[in-house]
């Protein structure tokens, strides 16, 4: 019978229970161990029947044991579980081993999650390991970070005041007590976190728990640990040990326990690591000769008898002793010797790891890698290097079957190191990959990460819809929809072609479809991913895997557009996530991949200027048609903008075919007078450079509007001259995939025209004409307002306001076609985009109130109203201007430095706030005792306090002590009537100080907060401001190369001419593809594998940078002397076997003396010749 207890370890919460499962009698009860005050353990339970239980003897099965110890006692299943038998009783353990076990053991056991299962009393080794868990949980600064789990596992007749545990009718507390002394007893040690104490019967004996404890052992080596690949690893130690212990090293060695015996450490262990070191067994003898096997057998158990009466001399029963030892030697492939003065505590884990792997070669099949189990336990532990010192030199053929499991492993449990070496090692990922081990990835999430609570709110939907008995896991659909929310609109869903849905289709029939396909036989996921790289990408981006997501990142092509993308995924979850910690490290690592795009950015433009500049407008067909300038848009990488490469392309758009570096005044003065134009008044760049630069962004797009625009992606001018091209044929011919597009041949048109076009179509000059044009709508509306307000009709407006009213007029037809017409968003998307922009904000303001002031000012009765809303309406407009300069470089920066003082100003303005409503409510009852007036009180509330800041500081009405010359009446009928009151002079002192104290924390105090504020901003903002303006500067640039050439109120015609094309005759508009440039075939197969060249020279520059740091250079040293304290191991492994090669030898050589002796002594042999001597033999040949 067994009794189970399960106790808390000391200084752990009081919620932790033990358990106490005693099969003799139906009793179970529960409770925890800890100090008393006076430093006595007690132990208080809590009853509850077991009576259902002990009907079946069949409840002591492990199986039972370890439900209970997993289940009911909430213990976390181990990774790796050590059996710790020996050095019990009186005997004193030496102090190496006490190092073994502190510094090896449980720090091997921390490292691994592992159970340690002693005797878990207070002597010998169970002491020792309690004393070295004890100190590694006091060191560990979290219990939760503690993953040491010490049990023990004892007779239950051996444990001292055992009685205290037992009540019949359940007690809680049941008190134990333990003598305070530091010699060794059988009292239970609290060190423990939970014991198994066995019944057999007897009282006082050792050894009633051997058959238990190896069942127990043997049944959790054939259980797995959560998402492992492999059994859970159990290896006995023996440590020391008495002659008694070879029966349980037996009977666990029949289990096919694998062992370690710490050699040196005394008593059995010397005795076992002598017998498999130093004792040699007879060769197997052939089919024929079964029966003369006896003999050597008899040799070897005398040889043991020897080595027993040398180690065990007390010893009296040697033949029993021999037999255990001898099927004890049967089994020695399964045992390992450690020799602490050739190995090191540190490195006592690789010991262990050595340990199970030597003894998995012996048990695997003829079928099966001998390697196969190594591996999956270097990827449980996480020891890579074991890995490709012993696995991947290169003498191993690994399969694609041995691999798996090792590769899923890596995986869930985020080890890239061994990722890494699987591929370094020729592993394919296409093979791997399928879309259902993706789902099963995405579905082995921790509960904890962000991604699996938003993918589980997404399934949440789906469970709606689906049967109540249908169980469904996170598919595909719901990383779609995940991915679709965070990425938004820069580029198309992923995995809908997979799922079979159109991404045009709305979302309800989209949510339909994916449900009824789901529900299906679903055997896509059976097919391999089409870009698996990427899919592991973003799969470990969701989880902020940061070095898996960099080695994938590695992996993956396209690497700009991909680090842009990681970077947008991960700015949009630190939104979401609420833990602060978990938030930073979004957004370093979100940081760390814009830093790794503007890297290799940099090096692509440094390698070949036109093909980087491909890579910024190319649409990839990876990430769903978006672009890296786009994606770095709505990624907010402003570091990415500033570069040079970044910068160029947009200068180049932003003048078309003018040089660079134009003065504005020669474009102000070529509009003004366009004839200009056609003079060198203005330099334009030679045609044959235009011309030699349009090759290399030639592509073959899939359409003729597509085609023309990818051939002029730096002189966007062409566009509107192919746009007018199309003005002359209906016809748009769509090209088969994969054909080059046949360019017609057109005639070239005359100078006069196309320098016109030159010039007009680039974005500055449209610029350029916005701004004049917006300067003289800012006279013309400052003259209406100022000198031709007309009163309402019949006898106003006058022309000039109605030229104002048409030219407001062509302003919101622009709004409205920038807003619902650009574009291939719904209306409510593109509602949504435009409002994102506080510019646009300002616009419908500006707009609203001058509809509010245009429909009140057209009556008698509202015109003063509406003159005021237009006043106001103008400065509005007005200030729509510091949005025209941010082109400008010194503005730019300034416009910036100014939103962010604004933004300051309003936390100045709050505390303003507050100190004017407290010293203006309580100077204004002090003053005036009784003031109905409304108006007056707020003035003197609020306004006067306001004015006192300045300066403006009414002495002779705040102090009562001057002369005051104002009517006023005590009165309250009068002053009811809206007389002015007289002061009250009660309160003038209280008044005073008030005032003064109010100009101290205001003038002084608050003032110089915000002068303070302003200069930290300003100096915080002025280093990045460069950096902000640049990226703003893209959303200017993209906005006027949409816009048509004329400004309002010539915009009209362009509106007309653009009404005219798309919606009469039917002409595609090109700008809706603005800032893209489509390459498909040979021609993207090219760039990619240029761009892949330039990562990997990024990444070697990178690998070289890291070895010429300290750290590195530290770390291969000390890989150098490990290397050098292997191979001085190994010296003295080679130096211990030639002894024992020397003993063998002089043992031959005195046998064949012995035989060359008895030979010439005897008449068998006869010869004439004397037997050669040892002397004769050394001499011979230095003679010669």
């Amino acid at each position: 019978m067994a009794v189970y207890v399960s106790v808390g370890m000391r200084g752990m919460p009081t919620s932790q229970w033990l358990w106490v499962i005693t099969l003799a009698q139906p009793l179970s009860v529960c409770g925890t161990v800890h100090n008393t005050p006076q430093s006595r353990p007690q132990t208080h339970l809590e009853s509850w029947s077991l009576q259902e239980l002990a009907r079946d003897t069949a409840l002591t099965h492990p199986s039972r044991v370890y439900e209970m110890m997993t289940v009911h006692w909430k213990l976390t299943q181990p990774n790796f579980v050590v059996s710790v038998v020996g050095g019990e009783g009186r005997s004193k353990v030496r102090g190496w081993v006490r190092e073994v076990l502190r510094q090896g053991l449980v720090k091997a056991a921390q490292s691994t999650g592992a159970w340690i299962i002693t005797s878990g009393l207070r002597e010998g080794i169970g002491r020792i390991v309690g004393e070295a868990v004890k100190d590694h949980a006091t060191a560990i600064s979290s219990v939760s970070l503690n993953k040491v789990v010490p049990i023990g596992v004892a007779p239950w007749g051996l444990v001292q005041n055992r009685q205290q545990l037992v009540n019949a009718e359940g007690s809680f507390p049941a008190k134990y007590f333990v003598s305070n002394t530091s010699r060794d007893s059988c009292f239970l040690n609290n060190n423990y976190k939970a014991f198994l104490l066995v019944d057999d019967g007897s009282v006082g004996r050792k050894g009633g728990e051997v058959s238990f404890r190896a069942s127990l052992e043997y049944y959790i080596s054939c259980q797995r640990s959560g998402s492992a690949s492999i059994d859970i690893p159990v290896l006995c130690m023996l440590i020391s040990g008495e002659a008694a212990m070879m029966e349980a090293l037996d009977i666990s060695l029949k289990n096919a326990m694998p062992w370690l015996v710490l050699a040196g450490s005394g008593g059995l262990a010397n005795l076992v690591s002598d017998i498999v070191e130093n004792v040699q067994s007879a060769p197997m003898p052939p089919p024929g000769e079964a029966e003369e096997d006896v003999t050597p057998n008899m040799e070897l158990k005398e040889r043991m008898a020897e080595k027993v009466k040398k180690h065990f001399p007390s010893e009296h029963d040697t033949d029993k002793l021999v037999d255990k030892l001898f099927s004890i030697y049967q089994s020695k492939d399964l045992i390992s010797i450690y020799h602490a003065e050739q190995e090191g505590a540190d490195d006592f884990d690789t010991v262990l790891l050595k340990t199970l792997v030597q003894a998995s070669k012996h048990r695997v099949s003829g079928t099966t890698n001998p390697y196969a189990d190594e591996l999956k336990l270097a990827v449980t532990w996480n020891r890579v290097d074991i890995a490709k010192s012993e696995l991947f030199k290169g003498n191993i053929l690994w399969k694609y079957e041995d691999l798996e499991d090792s590769i899923t492993d890596a995986l869930k449990n985020n080890k890239p190191q061994f990722l890494r070496l699987f591929i370094d090692n020729g592993l394919n990922i296409l093979e791997y990959l399928t879309y259902g081990r993706l789902e099963d990835l995405y579905n082995s999430i921790s509960e904890n990460c962000l991604a699996n609570s938003l993918l589980q709110h997404l399934l949440g939907f789906r469970l709606n819809e689906a049967n109540p008995n249908q169980q469904c896991k996170i598919s595909l659909y719901e990383v779609s929809q995940l991915l679709e929310n965070l990425l938004g609109e820069v580029c198309l869903p992923f995995y809908t072609s997979v799922l079979d849905l159109d991404t045009e289709s709305s979302k309800s029939k989209s949510f339909k479809k994916a449900c009824k396909f789901l529900r299906g036989s679903c055997i896509y996921r059976s097919r391999q991913c089409r870009h698996p790289w990427l899919c592991l990408f973003i799969w470990a981006v969701l989880q902020n895997r940061i070095e898996m997501a960099i080695f994938f990142w590695e992996m993956c092509g396209e690497s700009v557009l991909t680090a842009l993308g990681g970077c947008k995924l991960l700015r949009e979850l630190s939104k979401l996530e609420i833990e602060t910690e978990a938030k930073l490290s979004i957004k370093d690592l979100a940081l760390k991949f814009e830093y790794m795009a503007h890297d290799v950015f940099s090096i692509c433009y440094q390698t070949k200027a036109s093909n980087s500049f491909k890579l910024l407008i190319r649409k990839s067909l990876l990430w769903g048609n978006a672009t890296c300038l786009k994606m770095a848009m709505v990624a907010d990488a402003r570091l990415f903008f500033s570069h040079d490469g970044v910068q160029s392309l947009l200068s180049q758009i932003w003048w078309g075919d003018m040089e660079r570096g134009t003065e504005a005044w020669k474009v102000t003065l070529t509009m003004i007078f366009p004839p200009l134009c056609c003079t060198n008044f203005i330099k334009f760049r030679k045609v044959e450079n235009v011309e030699e630069m349009k090759p290399s962004l030639v592509a073959h797009p899939t359409s003729e509007a597509d085609c023309h625009y990818g051939e002029t992606v730096f002189s966007f001018s062409d566009i509107k001259h192919h746009d007018a091209e199309q003005e002359d044929s209906n016809n748009i011919r769509h090209p088969t995939k994969g054909t080059p597009v046949v360019t017609r041949n057109r005639k070239k048109q005359p100078f006069v025209i196309t320098r016109w076009k030159q010039f007009w179509y680039a974005p500055v000059t449209s610029f350029v004409g916005n701004v004049l044009m917006y300067f003289l709508f800012l006279f013309l509306y400052a003259y209406v307002l100022l000198v031709d307000f007309k009163p309402p009709p019949p006898d106003g407006p006058a022309v000039s306001e109605y030229v104002l009213y048409f030219w407001v007029f062509t302003i919101v037809c622009e709004e409205i076609r920038e807003t619902l017409i650009v574009g291939s968003k719904t209306i409510g998307q593109r509602l949504m985009l435009y409002a994102q922009d506080v510019w646009n904000k300002f616009d419908v303001l500006a707009i609203s109130l001058f509809i509010a002031g245009l429909c009140c000012r057209m009556s008698n009765w509202s015109i003063n109203m509406g003159r005021g809303i237009l006043c106001v309406d103008y400065m509005v407009f007005t200030l729509r201007l510091i949005h025209i300069f941010t082109i400008h470089r010194q503005l730019g920066p300034k416009i910036i430095i100014l939103g962010k003082m604004i933004k300051d100003a309003f936390f100045f303005l709050f505390f303003l706030g507050v100190w004017l409503i407290a010293y203006g409510v309580a100077n204004q009852a002090l003053l005036y005792s009784f003031d109905p007036n409304p108006h007056r009180v707020f003035r003197r509330v609020l306004y006067r306090p306001y004015l006192h800041i300045f300066g403006q500081i009414p002495v002779e009405e705040i102090d009562t002590g001057k002369s005051w010359n104002r009517v006023c009446t005590d009165n309250q009928t009068l002053i009811n009537g809206g007389e002015e009151p007289c002061r009250d002079t009660s309160h003038n002192w209280l008044v005073v100080i008030l005032l003064v104290v109010f100009l101290l924390v205001t003038n002084i105090l608050l003032v110089n907060l915000l002068i303070a504020t302003f200069s930290y901003t300003f100096s915080k903002v002025q280093e990045r401001s460069d950096i902000y303006w640049k990226f703003q500067r893209y959303n200017l640039i993209v906005e006027y190369h949409s816009r048509p050439t004329l400004a309002p109120p010539f915009i009209i015609l362009s509106h007309i001419n653009l009404f005219i094309k798309r919606h009469l005759r039917k002409v595609p508009s090109i700008k809706i593809h603005h800032f893209a440039l489509d390459i498909t075939g040979k021609a993207a197969n090219k760039l990619v594998k240029w761009e892949t060249m330039q990562k990997e020279n990024f990444l070697s520059a990178e690998s070289k940078k890291l070895r010429g740091t300290d750290t590195e250079r530290l770390k291969r040293l000390n890989t150098k002397v490990d290397g050098v304290l292997k191979q001085v191991t190994e010296i003295r492994d080679v130096d211990r076997r030639l002894r024992a090669l020397e003993t063998e030898m002089e043992f031959c050589t005195s046998s064949l003396q012995w035989i060359m002796e008895a030979l010439s002594q005897s008449n068998l042999v006869k010869t004439g010749k004397v037997h050669p001597t040892r002397k004769a033999i050394v001499s011979a040949p230095l003679e010669k």
